[in-house]
């Protein structure tokens, strides 16, 4: 009997790692949810769902939301990407910066900072109140919207800046030839060739907006989405049946997918081919449109930044207790050090341990996907779009559903949100790995088994190098997303497990600012320096973040 070689033990063992920790979580939250409360099988909960007003109108929600951050982001990430592709912009280098601080910064830190400004007591609000102008909290639907506006902007513009930079300029140019004003021109041929990238920006808003949990929950005030209701049916079921809190978790997939088929389709039926020859010049503008264009870009980014701006500034406030006080001390900081000391410690340890599995499992996968072209790898491929559309809070209720009881329990230990964290980031290291390696020709590996190499010592000694520093720079992202993980670590902790991200968001409910600006601080200086590290290898390929 032939031994099967390392690839196909490879492929083995992902099909094992994906049926144990993805299908078996997702099929455990599907069969749950066709159980009613007593136990029996029935299409009870999915009933519910649909007649109970309380339901319908948090699937409204979610809709709404997701349609308005995806509209908001794509709006503020097209006028900055167009304006520092075409235009020439002063420190358009900072201003990617911004753009990326808005991006490794969580959702909720960004409610918080908003709270902060314009929440019932305010500090712009206050000014305002002061000066005689009465102006309404942000809490609620417009409050949501902001953040998830200025938090999910920079994907649009990331991937559609470096689109249009690599647009030929030919096509402007006899478009302007033809009478095209510049509206015309950009609206007619610009765009419509970066409709991919378009629309990959903004399914990546979209999905990251109908699945965040902790803006609507601080800053909704009543406004309930999908995500929100899914932990209140969870938190409410502990313990005895989590029957509806699961149904809502099958729904919030169901859709995911759905608008990841729709956006496949769209930008597979809307392809414009180009070439990358006769790059866009950048125009240096003149008077007022110089003004404008500058006063836009700057504007968007510092908005998106904020959330990073004030929770450094309130760190450093004095407080008295939960108030802050007038000047500056490192009372915060203070309390961190020698009360809050094991949070930060689980979310470094959990993070790294999820991130080293991430890597070395994701460069095996991601070489299988890429060298291996055969229909169990893309089945493989399609797979891993599952946990990549998954919520968090869907993740955590899956796995609670899981390994609660039965062969394998793990609820309550720091493993099961090391192996949360791990399933749900590792599709990004496969897609880097494998995108990586499809610009490698693969003849050095087969020369080197042509040698006498073992595929895997060939795989080793040659491949490896290669793809180096895209492995380093692929870890430090997913170290940058896995410490921020707030959805599935908070239906997953246990008082000894609790991270970073979820005493910030349990410390802004209890009204205590001040720590949690200097626990947000410390989670942002972590992120930005491993946003540093990926960019040393990546060349400061911003575009690569994605």
């Amino acid at each position: 009997m032939a031994r099967p070689n390392f690839w196909s033990l490879i492929a083995i063992f992902t099909w094992a790692l994906l049926i144990l920790l993805l299908f078996l979580p997702v099929g455990s939250v599907l069969t749950s949810s066709l159980y009613d409360r007593a136990g029996n099988f029935s299409l009870t909960n999915y009933a519910t769902f649909i007649s109970e007003p309380r339901f319908f109108t948090a699937f409204i929600n979610t809709l709404v939301v997701g349609a308005g951050g995806l509209f908001g982001a794509l709006l503020l990430g097209s006028i900055m990407a167009f304006c520092i592709s075409r235009f020439h912009i002063a420190g358009g280098r900072f201003v990617s910066l911004l753009a990326i601080l808005a991006l490794v910064s969580p959702p909720f830190i960004g409610a918080y900072s908003w709270i902060v400004l314009f929440g019932a007591g305010g500090l712009v609000r206050g000014v305002l109140r002061d000066m005689g102008i009465a102006m309404p909290p942000i809490y609620g639907l417009t409050g949501i919207l902001i953040v998830f506006s200025l938090k999910f902007y920079p994907y649009v513009y990331l991937l559609v800046s470096g689109a249009l930079s690599n647009v030929n300029r030919s096509l402007e140019e006899a478009a302007e030839g033809l009478g095209l004003t510049p509206l015309q021109r950009t609206m007619q041929i610009s765009f419509p060739l970066v409709f991919p990238a378009l629309t990959a920006g903004g399914l990546l808003a979209l999905i990251h907006a109908i699945a965040d949990f902790g803006t609507p929950r601080l800053l909704g005030r009543g406004y309930s989405t999908l995500a929100t209701e899914a932990y209140a049916a969870y938190s409410a079921e502990v313990g005895s049946n989590m029957s509806m809190g699961t149904t809502i978790s099958v729904i919030l997939i169901a859709v995911s997918m759905i608008f990841v088929l729709l956006q496949r389709y769209m930008s597979r039926r809307n392809v414009y081919h180009g070439n990358l020859i006769n790059k866009p010049n950048k125009v240096r503008l003149r008077g007022w449109r110089n003004v404008v264009a500058h006063v836009a870009v700057y504007t968007i980014a510092l908005c998106g930044a904020l959330p990073v701006i004030i929770s450094v500034i309130y760190s450093f406030r004095r407080t008295s207790g939960p108030v802050f006080k007038d000047g500056f001390a490192f009372q915060s900081y203070e309390r961190i050090i020698f009360n809050l000391g094991d949070v930060v410690r689980n979310s470094l340890s959990f993070s790294g341990a999820s991130v080293l599995l991430i890597v070395i499992v994701g460069t095996l996968i991601g070489t299988l996907v890429a060298r291996r072209t055969t229909i169990s790898t893309s089945l493989l491929d399609g797979a891993f779009m599952i946990p990549f559309v998954m919520p968090g809070i869907v993740i955590g209720i899956a796995y609670i559903a899981a390994f609660n009881t039965g062969a394998i329990v793990l609820t309550g230990t720091a493993a099961i949100i090391v192996l949360s964290i791990f399933i749900r980031r590792l599709p990004y290291s496969v897609r880097t790995t494998a995108s990586s390696l499809r610009q490698i020709s693969p003849s050095m590996e087969e020369a080197a088994v042509s040698l006498g190499y073992s595929p895997f010592k060939a795989f080793l000694r040659v491949t490896v190098p290669l793809i180096v520093p895209g492995i380093i720079a692929g870890g430090m992202l997913s170290f940058v997303t896995a410490i921020n993980e707030l959805s599935s670590s908070l239906v997953l902790y246990v008082g000894s497990t609790m991270t970073m991200p979820v005493r910030i968001y349990l410390l802004i409910l209890d009204g205590d600012f001040g720590v949690a600006a200097a626990l947000a601080t410390i989670l942002l200086a972590i992120s930005g320096l491993a946003v540093y590290i990926a960019f040393r290898f990546l060349g400061r390929n911003e575009q690569a973040l994605l």
